[in-house]
């Protein structure tokens, strides 16, 4: 009976993450979000209650609540964890368009030091709470059977990619990912020894419905990347679904293992290093 612990289930990847495990009624899923009564009302009106479904509320930045969080998920699974996913993240719309030059601010809109200093300081919040889950769920997890921890990131953060294609827009989002990645893997250094799998994957380019309407510039700024996506993947149609990349994400979680090579490693959905 696998038990799986996921962040962020209140939408997006995170919701479908939830409703494909749940799926198979002998999994345990335990679901973390920051408003626990609109979630419920959602699981009872799309998922008929299903039984093997508990949520739990905790903020990922408040670390007493990801410890009660902690604390609740061990005495629901028995105090073993088999998969623990981190896929709940602050994403700003800051630089959803706009590149890092742009981002302090310019003669148009005026300067935009502290929203920039701001918007910076919650991305990196994103990452010390996910250290704080890991290690507040590392004693669950040392008890389970698959001892999988996957961190949700973002091809975005490939250095190689940015600097081979260009890829200016989404600095923070791709700094606070980049961070992500490295944490993941120092995580997966130190409990290698112990049979735990670390693994960063991305999600590909997924439609989560939040991106925000682009202003004439930012559409001229978005055409160019998506030109940049095409020549970077000469197949490249788009999104895909939350269904798609979910599907994706878990069959390249359950063929990784350390004895493969692949603890502490960035990955694709497609099991890669092809972000598209």
């Amino acid at each position: 009976m696998p038990s799986y612990v996921i962040t962020g289930v209140s939408r997006g990847l995170g919701w479908e993450f939830m409703k494909q495990l749940s799926d198979d009624a002998e999994n345990t899923v335990i679901g973390i979000v920051r408003n626990k009564p609109l979630t419920d009302k959602r699981v009872a009106e799309e998922l008929s209650s299903r039984p093997n479904i508990t949520i739990l509320e905790a903020d990922l930045t408040n670390y007493d609540e990801l410890k009660n969080a902690s604390i609740n998920a061990a005495s629901i699974t028995g105090g073993s964890l088999d998969y623990l996913i981190a896929n709940a993240a602050y994403s700003t719309p800051l630089d959803t368009y706009d590149n890092i030059g742009t981002l302090p601010g310019d003669t148009k809109r005026g300067q935009r030091p502290q929203e920039l200093s701001d918007e910076f300081s919650k991305s990196v919040a994103n990452v010390l709470g996910t250290i704080h889950l890991y290690n507040l769920f590392m004693l669950q997890i040392l008890e389970g059977a698959a001892k999988k921890v996957v961190a949700i990131s973002s091809g975005i953060a490939d250095i190689d990619w940015i600097n081979d294609y260009g890829n200016e827009a989404l600095s923070l989002n791709a700094m606070s990912k980049a961070a992500l990645n490295v944490a993941t893997a120092k995580f997966s250094a130190q409990y290698k020894r112990d049979g735990v799998l670390f693994l960063s994957v991305c999600p590909g380019l997924v439609d989560t419905g939040h991106f925000v309407e682009p202003t004439p510039e930012q559409r001229a700024r978005l055409e160019g990347m998506l030109a940049k996506f095409g020549e970077y993947a000469p197949g490249f149609k788009g999104p895909i679904t939350p269904t798609e990349s979910v599907k994706a994400v878990l069959s390249v979680v359950e063929n990784a293992s350390i004895a493969k090579g692949d603890g502490g490693r960035f990955l694709s959905h497609f099991g890669n290093k092809q972000w598209l």
